[in-house]
């Protein structure tokens, strides 16, 4: 998952590779020796938001870089990739590639906004930090497209069911095939969206950078990337930043349970901040909290809210956005103003974070943050028949049921079922890596998301280094959230200084 988008509206809401192995196939020359042409960043936002971060700096510089469709079969159809390089500000040790999770998260924007919020750090002294939007996403042609803009207002964008109300049947699940393969150019182009085929590309683009070795900061999903980097081509790793990591020892259902007990204990604890104020719209008993927000957000199942510019704000809607404000403790209060407005028939709070993590700019516009995650999921996640469907999402409401309808869990399916590939990743993965240089990954301690003993397993995987951050948030490498934690980030990534043995950092108050 990502935050970026969350974060901003805060403040306005508040006022095949084998392990190990370099399996590069032959006669990739022709992308390996491109050199990239920087130039001008007009033409490659693709929102309203991106528009802003990525056009509005002169000094930012972009390009495309082409890889092929099938790493297997390079003389057949090519991709483009879209790449943003914020130049380093003084004596340059190399690129720092960028990418900000979800999967589907655009790394463009999120080296944008990082050459502003960066401006002053070590790291954007000597790194050009390079934003990448991985294939099938952003400004990547082509993009993963399967709805319209007014399909996604409307609620019709369905591509999981595995919390709230919804049912899949075995036609909805390849006619969304069909829809995502017509506005996404072809099947074979969601054959080939996954995780392996991305750190294909990654390891092209730093070719085409002129970097013998990668520098990667990876969040959240970014930190399988970054593993998957580090299994294919190891003796390519030069540092390796990964920041609220995903297990690689988990398969899927052990995941999602763990991440979805990540969220109820994360809902538990903002219940209790929310009981110390006044007029907590979950009241002021914690141990009541989960009845209190069912309670709340039940009705919506049958009596959506009509928002000013008449949208629904429906259960799933609703209960995404608060899901998204449990990312990080300081979009809690936002949370409460939005609960409190469903008492009033009123949804606008809880909107305005759903569109915010969702990226939908003011003017009815999003990015393909969603549709890109479900494709590359289906990629990467293991399969599953109805019945276990069915099952994990029972499972979920019981370690979850902050986010139980009452309506059980009969209908569930996998949205994968019709995909036009079989899963390509495979668990675990990243074991038993050999000629691994020190990574570093960073853990916080309450990550509703990607949480804490997820990060403590890939650093032992890795062999590597580890952080721990003591905080309610999701990923915090180099925000505004721990000078320490930037700290040791910028050693690690300047010197390959590590932080000793249990070294502790804390988000700011």
């Amino acid at each position: 998952m990502r935050k970026f988008a969350l974060l901003a509206v805060i403040p306005l809401l508040l006022g095949l590779a084998a392990c190990g192995a370099d399996t590069t196939p032959p006669n990739l020359d022709r992308f390996y020796g491109q050199r990239l042409t920087f130039g001008p960043c007009t033409g490659y936002a693709t929102t309203a938001a991106d528009e802003k971060a990525i056009t509005g700096n002169p000094a930012l510089q972009c390009a495309r870089l082409e890889v092929p469709l099938d790493h297997t079969d390079p003389d057949g159809r090519t991709l483009s990739i879209a790449v943003l390089k914020a130049p380093a500000r003084g004596e340059r040790i190399g690129s720092l590639l960028l990418n900000p999770g979800g999967p589907g998260g655009p790394g463009m924007s999120m080296a944008a906004v990082g050459a502003q919020t960066l401006a002053a750090s070590p790291v954007t002294e000597r790194f050009d930090l390079i934003g990448f939007d991985p294939r099938g996403v952003g400004a990547s042609t082509p993009a993963v497209d399967c709805f319209t803009d007014a399909e996604i207002d409307a609620g019709r964008a369905t591509t999981s069911v595995l919390v709230g109300p919804k049912k899949l049947t075995a036609d909805d699940t390849r006619a969304l095939v069909e829809r995502c393969a017509a506005g996404s150019g072809g099947a074979d182009v969601l054959a080939h969206v996954g995780t392996r085929d991305a750190v294909r590309d990654m390891d092209i683009l730093r070719a085409a950078l002129g970097d013998e070795k990668l520098n990667f900061l990876g969040q959240s999903y970014g930190t399988r990337l970054g593993a998957v980097y580090a299994e294919t081509f190891p003796e390519r790793v030069r540092a390796l930043v990964l920041d609220s990591a995903i297990d690689p020892l988990k398969g899927t259902d052990e995941r999602r349970l763990t991440q979805y007990a990540g969220f109820q204990r994360s809902f538990d604890v903002m219940a209790a901040a929310c009981a110390a104020t006044p007029d907590c719209p979950l009241g002021p008993d914690p141990a009541q909290a989960t009845a209190a927000f069912q309670s709340l957000m039940r009705p919506l199942l049958d009596r959506p809210i009509t928002l000013a510019d008449g949208r629904p704000l429906e259960y799933d809607g609703a209960t995404g956005s608060v899901i998204a404000g449990l990312y990080d403790a300081r979009a809690w209060p936002v949370i409460w103003k939005g609960l409190a407005e469903l008492r009033e028939g009123r949804g606008d709070t809880l909107a305005a974070i759903g569109d915010a993590f969702g990226g939908r700019g003011a003017d009815g516009r999003y990015g393909n943050f969603t549709e890109a995650l479900f494709a590359i999921n289906c990629l990467d996640e293991q399969r599953h028949t109805p019945e276990q469907e069915v099952e994990l999402k029972g499972r979920i409401q019981e370690i979850a049921p902050f986010l139980d309808t009452g309506l059980g869990p009969d209908g569930a399916r996998d949205p994968c079922e019709s995909w036009p590939a079989t899963p390509t990743l495979g668990y675990p993965y990243a074991t038993g890596i050999e000629g691994l240089p020190p990574t570093l990954t960073v853990a916080i301690t309450g990550d509703p998301s990607t949480p804490y003993a997820g990060s403590v397993s890939l650093a032992e995987t890795l062999g590597g280094a580890l952080l721990t951050v003591e905080g309610e948030q999701h990923t915090v490498a180099l925000g505004g959230t721990s000078p320490c934690v930037n700290d040791a980030v910028a050693r690690y990534l300047i010197d390959l200084e590590t932080p000793e043995p249990g070294a502790r950092c804390a988000l700011s108050a």
